[in-house]
Order: C-alpha cells, then structure tokens, then sequence
C-alpha cells in the first residue's frame, strides 16, 4: 500500500485516506519540528495574548514574547528543555508556579497517553516518557493511572515569581494542514491577571532592551 502511495507520489493526507479504503491503519506522519511560516506569524501578531506552538510530544516549538515571559523565558532555555512534561516534572523553577497543579500535571500526563495511542512508534515519545519514569516518581504515578484526555480548553491559575498571581483561561486550536501541532492561546480570566500579563510584557520588553544597549 504504502508503495502504491509513493509512485502515486500522494500527500499524507491523501495516504492516510488510501490505508482508509483498503481497511488499514495509515503510517504514522513523521513528528513536526518545525512550525509553518503563517502560524510563526499568527502567535505573534496574537500577542500581547500569550501564545505557543506544541507538537504531540508536547515540545514547545514556538512562542510569542508574552508566552515565553509568563513561562520563566522558556524561550532562552535549550531546545530540548522546552517542553511541557520536562517544564511540571524535571524543571525546579517551576515548583510551585502552578496553583492547581495536580489539574494542570494530571491533564499533560492524560494528553501526553492520548498522543502515545497514535503514536507509539515515535521513538522519542518513547524515550522521552523513559526519561520521565525514571526521574519522576510523581510522573510514574500518574502515568500508571492509564488516563486518556485531550482538554481543549480550560483555566490555569499560576503564581509568577514577578508578578505574583496570573489566571488565564486557555484554547487549543489544531491547524488543519498538520494536526499533530497545537496552537494554544492564553487570554487573562480577570482584570488582575490582565494587568500582571501587561507588567510581563513591559518587563520582558525592557530587559531586551538592556541587553543590546550591552552588546
């Protein structure tokens, strides 16, 4: 089937509706690493709304500047440190940072087992899950739990270390071209939160602004 597809030379689309057809599941699609020219453009002119880009590991591929300054400046961490799991379970920094942490934790441990069902030939899922087992005790817990759950949206309150208490309430949007990336929007649940995200944004945008008046 798959050999048909390739000298039909279909899209992953086209493919996965052969394997359809003919009563099979399709191949998995290579994971995306690398956000689409448009929706780099479309978080950032989201902002001053905090908004990133995950894959169904959820590795955070992009962020707008508010996002990256509500996530302790993710954006300045390493590559392979910018995701969500590694950020609740093998990160310090963000000890405490989640007020409702059980809900937050429990809802990635749920979606990250919703991705391992359709991607369970991923070889990095696989070692990234590995990696969590054994350096988490608490992320063995619930993932032995065998929850399955994909939230589209919801409230996520959090205590910043500079502006104290954030609540924001979240989307998940799933672009058609590629469903495997989720384009995730915070909006600020009130106006004290609002104020917090603005103070963020003005303090993000001042601390650049050191540092190339250094370089």
């Amino acid at each position: 089937m798959q050999s048909l597809s390739n000298a039909l030379k279909l899209s992953a689309d086209q493919t996965g509706y052969l394997f359809t057809l003919a009563g099979h599941r399709a191949p998995e699609r290579p994971a995306t690493q690398q956000v689409p020219a448009g929706i780099g453009a479309l978080i950032d002119d989201i902002g001053p709304l905090p908004a990133m880009v995950l894959n169904h590991r959820l590795d955070i591929l992009a962020v707008n500047e508010t996002m990256a300054a509500l996530l302790l400046d993710i954006d300045e961490r390493p590559a392979s440190e910018r995701n969500v799991l590694r950020m609740c379970f093998l990160d310090s920094r963000f000890d405490g940072f989640y007020d409702a942490r059980d809900d937050v934790v429990r809802g990635a441990v749920a979606d990250l087992r919703a991705a391992w069902v359709n991607h369970s030939h991923d070889a990095e899922l696989a070692a990234l899950i590995d990696e969590l087992e054994r350096g988490s005790a608490e992320f063995s817990r619930y993932w032995q739990s065998r929850e399955v759950s994909v939230r589209s949206r919801g409230d996520k309150p959090m205590h910043h270390p500079l502006v104290g208490p954030v609540t924001v309430t979240f989307d998940v949007l799933t672009p058609l071209g590629d469903p495997d990336l989720r384009l995730i929007v915070y909006r600020p649940a009130d106006a004290q939160s609002r104020s917090a995200l603005d103070e963020l944004g003005r303090f993000r945008s001042h601390r650049k602004q050191r540092h190339l008046r250094t370089i």
